[in-house]
């Protein structure tokens, strides 16, 4: 597959944004920056921050195996999604296929860029419908959204599927993988070359816990993350960020205990869903949510709403009829949603 090929002509021909950092590759220790109408006075913050990132791609890359030149980063996953729109997608002649239900974040940045939105509904068991996606595609369809684990429905799509439609659709596969380390199935980074048009994406808001620094990985072929970042806004990650995600990739071990811990309380939050007269179904979950399927989901989420109780009514999905989505919480909260859940 050519990647050129499924290029907006427009992005083709531009020039990106040269930013004053990014002129200097080497040590900068010692030098004395006079170049970008920055305040000299020190706060910790008064220079732009690194508009590449460096250090973090560097601890990333070690994390994941894979090259700094194939990694991304951006102002939170929908940033990222954005770009690649912006880079491939065409306003009103291109289009894009979603699967939901799933992340509506894709519906919004296609009526966002002017992008016809074409949805295949998966099965029941929440799988795409392979056969049916590649009939809706057409010489203008640039890109497939595959979300897995999913949101809202918390499985993992079949390896199976995922690889027929990589070798057989024929522009971008989207791989939004945000919910990966609460899965039993391995990351498709592992097979990121061997797919020209994979796009895996990634987020430092779920398992990380840094949900508050907004920040976004990308995954891909070095050619791809080069349109990307000719695109992307020079100093798109902030330096607060930067940081603090770097200070928490340095804890790993730390973070690896939290999602044993998450994983340890999904599975009994599961069997006490199964226990309750009004829970009809407790969805498998490869994600850090539960997906249940009750009588009434509007009125089982009014009365959690009035005990203090937060979670998300699904009803108005597809396929999602009288489904709540539950996240898992610390050991308090869990015991205290449990109690309000005996209640009723």
């Amino acid at each position: 597959m050519k990647i050129e090929k499924l290029l907006r002509e427009n992005i083709k021909n531009m020039s990106p944004y040269s930013s004053a950092r990014d002129e200097f590759k080497d040590d900068v220790t010692n030098m004395v920056f006079l170049d970008a109408n920055e305040n000299p006075f020190e706060s910790g913050v008064n220079r732009y921050p690194d508009p590449q990132q460096k250090a973090l791609k560097a601890e990333l890359s070690k994390l994941k195996n894979v090259p700094v030149n194939q990694i991304l980063l951006g102002n939170g996953s929908d940033e990222i999604l954005d770009l690649i729109y912006r880079a491939f997608c065409e306003p009103k002649v291109d289009n894009v296929i979603t699967l939901p239900p799933t992340y509506g974040m894709y519906k919004v940045l296609a009526n966002l860029n002017n992008i016809e939105e074409r949805e295949v509904l998966l099965t029941t068991c929440f799988q795409p419908k392979v056969k049916e996606i590649l009939e809706v595609a057409d010489k203008h369809t640039k890109i497939l959204f595959l979300c897995s684990p999913n949101n809202p429905t918390g499985n993992s799509f079949s390896n199976e599927a995922v690889e027929v439609l990589l070798t057989t659709f024929k522009g971008l596969v989207v791989l939004d993988e945000a919910y990966i380390d609460f899965s039993s199935e391995k990351s498709w980074l592992e097979r990121l070359n061997e797919f020209p048009n994979l796009i895996i994406t990634q987020t430092l808001s779920k398992a990380y816990g840094l949900a508050g620094v907004r920040l976004g990985v990308c995954y891909a072929s070095a050619e791809i993350i080069a349109i990307l970042n000719k695109i992307k806004p020079p100093y798109n990650v902030n330096e607060l960020t930067q940081h603090r995600a770097l200070k928490r990739l340095l804890v790993i071990k730390k973070v690896q205990e939290e999602i044993d811990a998450l994983l340890e309380m999904r599975a009994k939050m599961m069997e006490k869903l199964k226990s309750l007269h009004f829970v009809e179904k407790v969805y498998p979950s490869d994600a850090n949510f539960i997906l249940i399927k009750v009588d009434d989901a509007v009125k089982r989420y009014q009365q959690l709403l009035k005990k203090g109780i937060v979670i998300r009514n699904r009803t108005t999905q597809p396929l999602c009829e009288n489904t709540l989505r539950i996240t898992v919480g610390t050991k308090r909260e869990n015991k205290a949603m449990c109690s309000v859940l005996n209640e009723l």
